[in-house]
């Protein structure tokens, strides 16, 4: 565990607990169970790789490569321009070297002879014999035939290839068929093996010397990047050499690799997975069609992956389509509101023959007219709910695959959700003992019933990620779209439940916040009070003093974003929350800050989920005019800051890695002007948030462990826009505001950002996160810790308006037209609250009304918008400007006619009958 320092006693129990569990849930299945480490039953075991016989070395282009003599699997993917660096766990070699354990090289096989039923399977892996080496020719480095490390009765030979090809190192196999029958190839994985093995290292030698990497899983255009947890370069792009598909990305759960908080897992590359589909995956809607191939007597083919060594993650594309590889790039990207008119531009050589889309109808697709560098260029417009692939196939039969996923407008979505958290997760029953209502509660899909006890305590008490998440996502939404009937019924849980049961309301702890209300105590409760269908013989029933427990500063940041929604409820609408309890929640909401950093010390010298919020109430305690109240805030804050500006990877948390830090370390780093520090931060989340196309993967902040913590189907797994897609998204779009000309901060926080709301349904449930094994591939069934995700969203939807380069004028978040020097721009957000202008540098945001349209003159600079009308709770609108972004040639903007009022804001009368028109200039 790579904790920063010694952890307090009180402290135990959390990370033991999920240590415990972690290891628990994560080894079955598995053979070995650790004792101080994971790796000594591993290291015990005889060598069967053959490591005593050494290895063979070889210049391999841009890398060098080293080769276990005897399996002639890779022992190290070094490149040549960084020291000390490894892509593959090397360091590991000697105690992953038993049967079972994955390397770089080997292959995994489910055949059939053709007509039969059932399907064997192969594998390099599972019984290690000495291969065969095969004499080079020109350009092999090392061949061998694999024979002797399969069973015998394969009727395949199997060859594998190490050779250089335009440079570049290639991993080729051939497979021939030795028998008389035609032999249906039905699963073809090839194992990625990469150093995504945290376990025993400090955070500092993480980011030196780990990998995580990611699936672009496109078919014939997919690849799978590589980068280093630093986002430092170099990275890696695996690419295809000819026909060898990205069908589908397996989790490799039968390596005994110990699999846990601190290791992921291994995944391979499946080329073909109609094997899978019948079977263990049958339940599931894969991302591509699952097919089989089928060898004929005596017929060989061949599959090939080269290693092109690429910078940062910014690079890839480039890279890419310097290899000639096909590049897709999705406006606003791959979650797609029906309403809206999006852009998808394709770069590669050769035409496009057609374009499919599945389901029939799921998309329309219009060919534009090329940009100016050749890229193809389509109008993409959505008009069935749900997942959608695109599949262009070109002149040269080479097929990619595109996965979006089609959601209503962003305004159902969220008033979708807003109205099932207040409806079928208000908690109003009796409930004397744990005294839970009113609340909004977990709630689970499967079941279609809230969920009032779990052996998980947390999740049935309200507190932590996964028991606020619920409640936590319901204030937010009213700072989205406030609607008066949602506000009522969470003003009743504020003034009763959180304050005064989840937070202390007086006493020398006030302001704390216990870790939950739910908690077991079968002894000195009455008889029946607990389920007996739930084990509760678990750590995670925390027993009444572990659940009032103060200690845990994650919990504080929920309970000070509900103060502060109350508060700008209060302030800037007229009818919604009593006008003149503003200022008292505002300093409640300050004060829940202060209590984190004086009652939870010790987890509060880590960057908080959610964290952004204390910069948020600190900006309008200085708008508001309460200077003390703000100084004695920033002044804590600032403590925070130095100690993270001393560390040279400021990301501790209760776990060894972690991707939830990093969105307050970089808000308060900038906003310090520790500059250093926060490009640190931004780099480490770019090597964690990949850009591809699809839907699942495009701007989805790493994390494999909270669905055995906030999930209902528990167990390692690489989760599909959990809370930190929205959370990471934060320094991502304030970065870019800072800097528009960076495309790519935009296209990656943009799918932090829509990825948040992908997962709810149409009728308005949120899961913690989607499951991305292809078993699976599915919502998870509780709420669970999702509301953590929707504050990111929150905060921090915008529509964004800007020139590219290449592409021309590009809008995220509206429908763009542009006639002559004018560019319009219909808002498609729920919130329409604020419009980001890069060529301006401006940002617009509204604390109360709407924005309707923006129109952008490009030869004045002149901005025009028109306010939606107001309503009974929105009679003025309040407006601020801010430019982030100092732009060559802009001098700074202000309302025309205008001037700023109280709070530091424009504040007008809206007109109740028709739209309101505020002219913005230099």
């Amino acid at each position: 565990m790579m904790i920063i320092k010694p952890i307090p006693p009180k402290q135990l129990s959390i990370i033991a607990f999920k240590a415990i569990i972690c290891c628990i849930l994560s080894f079955i299945n598995v053979e070995v169970l650790f004792a101080q480490s994971p790796w000594i039953a591993l290291g015990k075991k005889p060598s069967t790789l053959g490591l005593e016989n050494g290895f063979l070395t070889y210049n391999a282009g841009a890398f060098n490569l080293k080769l276990v003599k005897s399996s002639q699997t890779v022992a190290g993917l070094q490149p040549k321009m960084v020291k000390d660096f490894d892509f593959v766990p090397g360091d590991s070699l000697k105690v992953r070297s038993s049967d079972g354990l994955y390397h770089l090289g080997d292959l995994n096989l489910k055949l059939r002879n053709t007509g039969d039923e059932a399907w064997k399977s192969y594998s390099t892996a599972a019984k290690r014999s000495p291969v065969k080496n095969i004499p080079a020719g020109k350009n092999i480095l090392a061949a061998a035939d694999l024979a002797a490390t399969l069973p015998a009765d394969i009727p395949l030979q199997v060859k594998r290839i190490w050779e250089m090809q335009n440079g570049k190192l290639l991993l080729r196999f051939e497979l021939k068929n030795k028998t008389g029958k035609s032999i249906e190839i039905g699963a073809l994985g090839i194992p990625m093996i990469f150093d995504n093995i945290l376990e025993g290292r400090t955070l500092e030698q993480t980011h030196a010397k780990n990998v995580f990497y990611d699936p672009y899983i496109g078919k014939d255009a997919g690849y799978l990047q590589v980068t280093r947890l630093s986002g430092h370069a170099p990275s890696l792009i695996v690419a295809p050499v000819g026909h060898t598909p990205f069908e589908a990305y397996n989790p490799l759960n039968d390596d005994k690799t110990p699999r846990g908080i601190a290791f992921e897992g291994f995944y391979e590359w499946m080329v073909y997975s109609k094997a899978y589909a019948e079977n263990e995956w049958k339940n599931a809607e894969q991302w591509n069609t699952p097919t089989s191939t089928v060898l004929k007597p005596g017929e060989t083919r061949s599959y090939a992956l080269q290693f092109i060594l690429s910078g940062t993650a910014k690079n890839i594309e480039s890279k890419l389509i310097e290899n000639k590889r096909p590049v897709a790039m999705s406006v606003p990207g791959y979650v797609l509101p029906k309403d809206v008119k999006a852009k998808l531009f394709l770069n590669y050589p050769k035409k496009v023959k057609f374009i499919q889309v599945q389901p029939e109808n799921a998309l329309n697709v219009t060919a534009l007219e090329l940009t100016k560098n050749g890229w193809k260029s389509y109008l993409v417009k959505a008009n069935s709910w749900g997942r959608a692939r695109l599949s262009v196939v070109y002149e040269d039969g080479l097929e990619q695959t595109i996965n979006y996923k089609v959601i209503e407008p962003e305004s159902e979505v969220i008033a979708s959700y807003g109205h099932f958290l207040t409806t079928k997760q208000w908690f109003n029953q009796p409930d004397p003992i744990f005294k839970r209502n009113p609340s909004v509660i977990t709630y689970d899909e499967e079941k279609k019933e809230q969920v009032t006890q779990d052996n998980r305590a947390w999740i049935a008490g309200l507190s932590d990620e996964g028991g606020a998440g619920s409640w936590l996502g319901a204030m937010m939404k009213q700072l989205v779209q406030p609607k008066k009937e949602e506000v009522d019924k969470l003003k009743q849980f504020v003034d009763t439940v959180m304050f005064g049961r989840i937070q202390l309301k007086d006493g020398p702890q006030k302001y704390g916040v216990k870790k939950s209300l739910f908690y077991y105590a079968p002894d000195s409760l009455p008889k029946n009070t607990y389920a007996s269908n739930i084990n509760f013989k678990t750590w995670s029933a925390w027993p009444k003093k572990e659940a009032d427990n103060l200690g845990r500063s994650y919990n504080y940041p929920h309970v000070a974003a509900a103060h502060w929604v109350m508060y700008r409820l209060a302030r800037n609408y007229k009818g919604l929350v009593e006008e003149q309890s503003w200022k008292q929640h505002l300093i409640d909401a300050a004060e829940t800050g202060m209590a984190m950093v004086n009652i939870a010390p010790y987890y509060a010298q880590f960057g908080q989920m959610e964290g952004t919020i204390f910069y948020l109430i600190l900006t309008d305690l200085k708008n508001e005019g309460l200077t003390d109240e703000a100084a004695r805030l920033e002044s804590e804050m600032k403590k925070r800051a130095n100690h993270w500006r001393s560390l040279q990877y400021p990301f501790g948390s209760e776990m060894p890695w972690d991707s939830t830090g990093q969105e307050e370390v970089y808000v308060w780093s900038s906003y310090f002007g520790y500059q250093d520090k926060a490009n640190v931060t931004l780099d480490a989340i770019l090597a964690y948030m990949p850009v591809v196309p699809h839907w699942a993967y495009n701007g989805n902040a790493r994390r494999y462990w909270d669905f055995l913590y906030g999930g209902k189907l528990s167990r390692i797994e690489r989760m599909i826009h959990h809370y930190g897609s929205a959370l990471n998204a934060i320094p991502l779009l304030m970065d870019y505001r800072k800097h528009p000309d960076d495309f790519y901060l935009l296209r990656t926080g943009y799918g932090g950002l829509l990825g948040s709301i992908s997962n709810i349904t149409q009728e308005g449930f949120a899961p913690a996160a989607f499951h991305a094994y292809p078993s699976t591939l599915k919502n998870d069934g509780i709420t669970g810790d999702y509301g953590s995700g929707f504050f990111g969203y929150a905060i921090n939807t915008s529509s964004y308006i800007l020139n590219h380069s290449e592409f021309g004028w590009l809008a995220f978040g509206g429908n763009l037209n542009k006639t002559g020097n004018t560019v319009t721009v219909k808002l498609t957000t729920a919130a329409k609250s604020s419009v980001y202008i890069a060529p301006a540098g401006l940002w617009i945001t509204l604390d109360a009304g709407t924005i309707d349209e923006v129109v952008y003159n490009t030869s004045t600079g002149q901005i025009r918008l028109k306010l939606n009308k107001a309503n009974e709770y929105t009679p003025n609108a309040v407006l601020r400007l801010s430019q982030p972004a100092k732009v060559n040639g802009v001098g700074n903007y202000s309302v025309k006619g205008n001037r700023i009022k109280g709070r530091g804001a424009y504040q007008f009368s809206l007109s109740k009958s028709n739209t309101t028109e505020i002219i913005i200039q230099k």
